[in-house]
């Protein structure tokens, strides 16, 4: 009865949840649209062109940047999720009367697991959003980085709008035939695709779709920082302080897929001191 009443209450909360975020959305684009304001007086632009190439280019690449950001971000929670699980499993073969509920799991390890991943996995998605206005703005100019901002405004609203909505969907949607039994309750096809779904929707709308809104502000930010430094400049006038952000974009890229996306994350095997908790973090 605990249980049923509980996810019933969290089914509420999910859509509770997504209400709430798309307010959290609104404010972010508002947020975002008056530094956009702010960044064009700074950077004494008038007029911006849609029609224009290097405008276009800005806004194109900008309407990307939210898809590969979440993408980053989804990547990383399965790449997480994945290397707990290896975890449990070691835990349940090598930790005796584990399954019998005798022993006490070690769930520092878990938490180590999960909080070196969210350092670890945040450096490619946080490269790309700052680097990205940089090498923009410097490299093409001041329009440019107009159209960048507005595409990344106009893509994440919406993207973030979907996956709050959606993995609040999925979620529910599992929880549905799980305490209603709806569509033969647990156990069929139609329950194991939900589950499929919850698992997709989880990181949707807890991970990637949060994480949009301190994206387009970020850049916004970034791109309102640099705006005396590109003021009165022409198109392609200092290409060549562009190539600073890109190169280390390119370079930084390298070294995180070396270091930390080339295999899984592999749980830290070091035994921890004596008294301290989590000190496998390192």
């Amino acid at each position: 009865h605990v249980r049923e009443t509980t996810d019933a209450l969290d089914a509420l909360g999910n859509t509770t949840a997504a209400t709430g975020k798309g307010f959290a959305i609104g404010s972010a684009v508002l947020t975002s649209l008056s530094l956009l304001a702010a960044f064009k007086t700074k950077a004494g632009i008038e007029v911006v062109d849609i029609t224009e190439p290097t405008v276009l280019t800005g806004a194109l690449i900008g309407g990307m940047l939210p898809f590969l950001f979440a993408a980053l971000t989804m990547l990383s929670v399965q790449k997480a999720a994945g290397a707990i699980i290896v975890e449990v499993r070691r835990q349940f073969a090598e930790i005796p009367g584990l399954r019998e509920g005798t022993a006490e799991a070690d769930s520092d390890r878990c938490v180590a697991i999960s909080t070196k991943s969210s350092c670890q996995e945040m450096i490619l998605p946080g490269l790309y959003a700052i680097l990205s206005p940089l090498a923009i703005g410097f490299t093409i100019g001041g329009k440019a980085l107009t159209g960048l901002l507005a595409g990344a405004i106009i893509s994440g609203m919406m993207l973030a709008i979907k996956m709050a909505n959606a993995g609040g969907a999925w979620d529910n949607a599992k929880k549905y035939i799980e305490i209603e039994g709806a569509k033969g309750g647990k156990g069929t096809d139609v329950h194991k695709a939900c589950v499929v779904g919850d698992t997709v929707g989880d990181p949707f709308k807890d991970t990637s779709g949060p994480a949009l809104n301190i994206l387009i502000k970020l850049m916004s930010i970034i791109a309102l920082t640099i705006a005396p430094s590109i003021a009165g400049a022409e198109e392609w006038e200092h290409w060549y302080w562009g190539l600073i952000p890109l190169g280390v974009m390119f370079v930084g890229s390298y070294v995180v897929y070396k270091m930390f996306w080339r295999g899984p994350i592999e749980p830290d095997q070091t035994q921890p001191p004596e008294g301290s908790n989590l000190s496998s973090v390192v």
